[in-house]
Protein backbone atom coordinates (compact mmCIF):
# COMPACT_ATOMS: atom_id res chain seq x y z
CA UNK A 1 0.00 0.00 0.00
CA UNK A 2 1.56 3.47 -0.93
CA UNK A 3 1.22 6.35 1.87
CA UNK A 4 0.79 9.53 0.46
CA UNK A 5 2.21 12.01 2.19
CA UNK A 6 0.89 15.50 2.27
CA UNK A 7 3.40 17.81 0.26
CA UNK A 8 5.10 20.48 2.03
CA UNK A 9 2.75 23.04 0.77
CA UNK A 10 0.16 21.73 2.44
CA UNK A 11 1.74 20.74 5.89
CA UNK A 12 2.99 24.41 5.80
CA UNK A 13 -0.63 25.56 5.71
CA UNK A 14 -1.97 22.97 8.42
CA UNK A 15 0.66 23.97 10.21
CA UNK A 16 0.37 27.99 9.71
CA UNK A 17 -3.05 27.50 10.05
CA UNK A 18 -2.99 26.27 13.36
CA UNK A 19 -0.04 28.38 14.69
CA UNK A 20 -2.66 31.52 14.08
CA UNK A 21 -5.59 30.07 15.86
CA UNK A 22 -3.35 29.69 18.58
CA UNK A 23 -1.90 32.91 18.59
CA UNK A 24 -5.49 33.97 18.34
CA UNK A 25 -6.57 32.35 21.33
CA UNK A 26 -3.69 33.59 22.69
CA UNK A 27 -4.55 37.40 21.66
CA UNK A 28 -8.31 36.58 22.62
CA UNK A 29 -7.38 36.07 26.15
CA UNK A 30 -5.41 38.78 26.70
CA UNK A 31 -8.49 41.08 25.80
CA UNK A 32 -10.50 39.41 28.17
CA UNK A 33 -10.56 40.83 32.22
CA UNK A 34 -8.98 39.04 34.49
CA UNK A 35 -11.40 38.51 37.87
CA UNK A 36 -11.61 41.12 40.33
CA UNK A 37 -11.01 39.96 43.97
CA UNK A 38 -13.91 39.73 46.29
CA UNK A 39 -13.75 42.47 48.59
CA UNK A 40 -15.83 42.02 51.65
CA UNK A 41 -18.29 44.75 52.40
CA UNK A 42 -16.98 46.79 55.59
CA UNK A 43 -18.29 45.86 58.91
CA UNK A 44 -21.31 47.58 60.36
CA UNK A 45 -20.15 50.75 62.89
CA UNK A 46 -21.01 49.05 66.57
CA UNK A 47 -23.47 50.13 67.87
CA UNK A 48 -23.13 52.84 70.81
CA UNK A 49 -22.84 51.54 74.65
CA UNK A 50 -25.80 52.44 76.33
CA UNK A 51 -25.02 55.44 78.55
CA UNK A 52 -24.92 54.55 82.40
CA UNK A 53 -27.30 56.57 84.73
CA UNK A 54 -26.15 57.91 86.93
CA UNK A 55 -27.68 57.65 90.96
CA UNK A 56 -29.08 60.85 90.95
CA UNK A 57 -31.38 60.17 87.72
CA UNK A 58 -32.56 57.01 89.00
CA UNK A 59 -36.94 57.16 89.72
CA UNK A 60 -37.67 58.87 92.92
CA UNK A 61 -40.51 56.95 94.34
CA UNK A 62 -40.92 58.16 97.54
CA UNK A 63 -42.70 61.14 96.11
CA UNK A 64 -46.41 61.66 95.60
CA UNK A 65 -46.38 61.47 92.38
CA UNK A 66 -44.15 59.37 89.73
CA UNK A 67 -41.06 60.24 89.16
CA UNK A 68 -39.58 57.87 86.86
CA UNK A 69 -36.01 57.35 86.34
CA UNK A 70 -34.66 59.89 83.32
CA UNK A 71 -33.89 58.44 79.73
CA UNK A 72 -30.84 59.45 79.85
CA UNK A 73 -30.38 58.22 76.21
CA UNK A 74 -32.37 61.63 75.80
CA UNK A 75 -30.38 63.90 77.89
CA UNK A 76 -27.13 64.90 76.36
CA UNK A 77 -24.20 64.48 79.00
CA UNK A 78 -23.55 67.71 78.80
CA UNK A 79 -27.04 69.05 80.59
CA UNK A 80 -26.81 66.90 83.62
CA UNK A 81 -26.10 68.41 87.37
CA UNK A 82 -22.52 69.53 88.06
CA UNK A 83 -20.27 70.80 90.44
CA UNK A 84 -17.89 73.72 88.34
CA UNK A 85 -15.85 76.48 88.49
CA UNK A 86 -17.77 79.72 88.21
CA UNK A 87 -16.03 82.91 88.27
CA UNK A 88 -18.59 85.61 89.15
CA UNK A 89 -19.20 88.63 91.55
CA UNK A 90 -22.64 87.33 92.25
CA UNK A 91 -22.77 86.36 95.97
CA UNK A 92 -23.68 82.39 97.04
CA UNK A 93 -26.73 81.61 96.92
CA UNK A 94 -27.73 83.87 93.53
CA UNK A 95 -29.31 81.74 90.55
CA UNK A 96 -27.67 83.12 87.28
CA UNK A 97 -29.42 81.44 84.21
CA UNK A 98 -27.91 81.82 81.02
CA UNK A 99 -30.40 80.98 78.71
CA UNK A 100 -28.23 81.48 75.62
CA UNK A 101 -26.04 78.69 77.10
CA UNK A 102 -28.80 76.75 78.41
CA UNK A 103 -27.45 76.38 81.90
CA UNK A 104 -28.61 77.62 85.56
CA UNK A 105 -26.01 78.62 88.33
CA UNK A 106 -26.57 77.76 91.97
CA UNK A 107 -23.78 80.03 93.01
CA UNK A 108 -21.69 78.34 95.69
CA UNK A 109 -18.58 79.67 97.66
CA UNK A 110 -15.00 79.39 96.81
CA UNK A 111 -15.40 79.80 93.04
CA UNK A 112 -17.97 76.99 92.58
CA UNK A 113 -21.69 76.54 91.37
CA UNK A 114 -23.79 73.85 90.93
CA UNK A 115 -24.53 73.88 87.23
CA UNK A 116 -28.02 72.32 85.67
CA UNK A 117 -28.69 72.20 82.26
CA UNK A 118 -32.37 73.58 81.49
CA UNK A 119 -35.48 73.99 78.85
CA UNK A 120 -36.01 78.00 77.78
CA UNK A 121 -38.58 79.94 76.65
CA UNK A 122 -39.26 80.26 72.71
CA UNK A 123 -37.60 83.72 70.90
CA UNK A 124 -40.03 86.31 71.79
CA UNK A 125 -41.21 84.78 75.62
CA UNK A 126 -38.05 84.60 76.74
CA UNK A 127 -38.12 86.18 80.21
CA UNK A 128 -35.07 88.40 81.59
CA UNK A 129 -33.59 90.65 84.22
CA UNK A 130 -32.74 90.86 87.95
CA UNK A 131 -35.25 89.57 90.40
CA UNK A 132 -36.17 87.04 93.17
CA UNK A 133 -37.42 83.77 93.88
CA UNK A 134 -40.05 84.97 96.40
CA UNK A 135 -41.36 81.68 97.31
CA UNK A 136 -41.40 77.81 96.34
CA UNK A 137 -43.99 75.28 96.08
CA UNK A 138 -43.70 71.68 96.04
CA UNK A 139 -46.30 69.38 93.19
CA UNK A 140 -47.57 72.95 92.07
CA UNK A 141 -51.01 73.50 90.72
CA UNK A 142 -50.42 75.15 87.34
CA UNK A 143 -52.39 78.38 85.90
CA UNK A 144 -51.46 79.43 82.82
CA UNK A 145 -51.32 83.37 82.72
CA UNK A 146 -54.17 85.00 80.74
CA UNK A 147 -52.65 85.80 77.71
CA UNK A 148 -51.20 82.02 77.27
CA UNK A 149 -54.82 81.36 77.07
CA UNK A 150 -55.58 84.20 74.78
CA UNK A 151 -53.14 81.74 72.23
CA UNK A 152 -53.78 78.95 73.78
CA UNK A 153 -57.94 78.86 74.20
CA UNK A 154 -57.69 74.69 74.53
CA UNK A 155 -55.83 76.21 78.05
CA UNK A 156 -58.91 77.33 79.18
CA UNK A 157 -59.94 74.42 81.85
CA UNK A 158 -56.83 75.31 83.50
CA UNK A 159 -57.06 78.97 83.60
CA UNK A 160 -57.06 81.13 86.78
CA UNK A 161 -60.60 81.44 86.94
CA UNK A 162 -61.09 77.41 86.90
CA UNK A 163 -58.54 77.03 89.38
CA UNK A 164 -55.62 75.54 87.04
CA UNK A 165 -54.71 71.96 86.55
CA UNK A 166 -54.10 69.75 89.79
CA UNK A 167 -50.61 68.81 90.66
CA UNK A 168 -49.58 65.04 89.04
CA UNK A 169 -46.98 63.11 87.11
CA UNK A 170 -47.40 65.59 83.70
CA UNK A 171 -48.40 68.42 85.17
CA UNK A 172 -46.53 71.41 83.10
CA UNK A 173 -45.22 72.39 86.14
CA UNK A 174 -43.62 68.84 87.34
CA UNK A 175 -42.22 68.38 90.91
CA UNK A 176 -41.22 71.19 91.87
CA UNK A 177 -41.52 75.25 91.44
CA UNK A 178 -39.90 78.41 91.65
CA UNK A 179 -41.96 81.33 91.79
CA UNK A 180 -40.37 84.74 90.03
CA UNK A 181 -40.95 88.12 91.39
CA UNK A 182 -39.66 91.48 90.60
CA UNK A 183 -39.93 94.43 92.82
CA UNK A 184 -42.40 92.85 94.28
CA UNK A 185 -44.65 91.87 91.72
CA UNK A 186 -45.08 88.24 89.91
CA UNK A 187 -43.57 87.85 86.75
CA UNK A 188 -45.73 85.40 85.94
CA UNK A 189 -42.46 83.26 84.97
CA UNK A 190 -41.12 80.12 86.82
CA UNK A 191 -38.04 77.57 87.47
CA UNK A 192 -39.94 74.99 87.64
CA UNK A 193 -39.78 70.80 86.65
CA UNK A 194 -40.19 68.60 83.37
CA UNK A 195 -41.20 65.09 83.30
CA UNK A 196 -40.00 65.53 79.23
CA UNK A 197 -36.00 65.15 79.56
CA UNK A 198 -36.31 65.55 76.01
CA UNK A 199 -37.15 69.44 76.22
CA UNK A 200 -33.69 70.11 78.25
CA UNK A 201 -31.24 71.95 76.43
CA UNK A 202 -34.15 73.01 73.65
CA UNK A 203 -35.86 76.20 73.49
CA UNK A 204 -39.27 75.58 73.25
CA UNK A 205 -41.69 76.85 76.33
CA UNK A 206 -43.62 80.11 76.80
CA UNK A 207 -40.63 81.83 78.88
CA UNK A 208 -40.70 79.90 81.76
CA UNK A 209 -36.99 77.71 82.70
CA UNK A 210 -37.30 74.26 83.16
CA UNK A 211 -35.21 71.77 84.71
CA UNK A 212 -35.41 67.91 85.06
CA UNK A 213 -37.57 66.88 88.37
CA UNK A 214 -34.71 65.28 89.75
CA UNK A 215 -32.36 68.61 89.22
CA UNK A 216 -35.67 70.97 90.31
CA UNK A 217 -35.95 68.89 93.67
CA UNK A 218 -32.60 69.21 94.32
CA UNK A 219 -32.56 73.03 93.49
CA UNK A 220 -35.40 73.18 95.59
CA UNK A 221 -33.91 72.23 98.71
CA UNK A 222 -31.05 74.51 97.89
CA UNK A 223 -32.59 77.46 97.21
CA UNK A 224 -33.83 79.56 100.14
CA UNK A 225 -36.90 82.29 100.11
CA UNK A 226 -36.03 85.74 98.38
CA UNK A 227 -32.77 84.26 96.72
CA UNK A 228 -31.97 86.78 93.98
CA UNK A 229 -31.99 85.57 90.10
CA UNK A 230 -30.50 86.73 87.11
CA UNK A 231 -31.78 85.87 84.14
CA UNK A 232 -29.49 86.65 80.68
CA UNK A 233 -30.18 86.18 77.14
CA UNK A 234 -27.45 86.25 74.55
CA UNK A 235 -24.69 87.29 76.91
CA UNK A 236 -26.27 90.00 78.37
CA UNK A 237 -28.70 91.09 80.95
CA UNK A 238 -31.52 93.78 80.70
CA UNK A 239 -34.25 94.59 83.26
CA UNK A 240 -37.34 93.09 82.68
CA UNK A 241 -40.48 95.19 82.67
CA UNK A 242 -42.85 95.16 85.43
Amino acid sequence: MTIISPGPGIAGRVGRRFFMLGAGSLVLSGCVSSPQPQVAPPAPAPEPAPRIRPLMYDALPEEPFSVPAVDVDQVDPQWWRAEVDYDTEERPGTLVVDTAARYLYHVGSGGRATRYGIGVGRDGFAWQGRAIVAYKRKWPRWTPPDSMVARQPELEPYSIANGGMAPSATNPLGARALYIHENGRDTLYRVHGTHQPWSIGNSISSGCIRLLNQDVIHLHDKVRDGSPIVVMHDGGMEIAAA
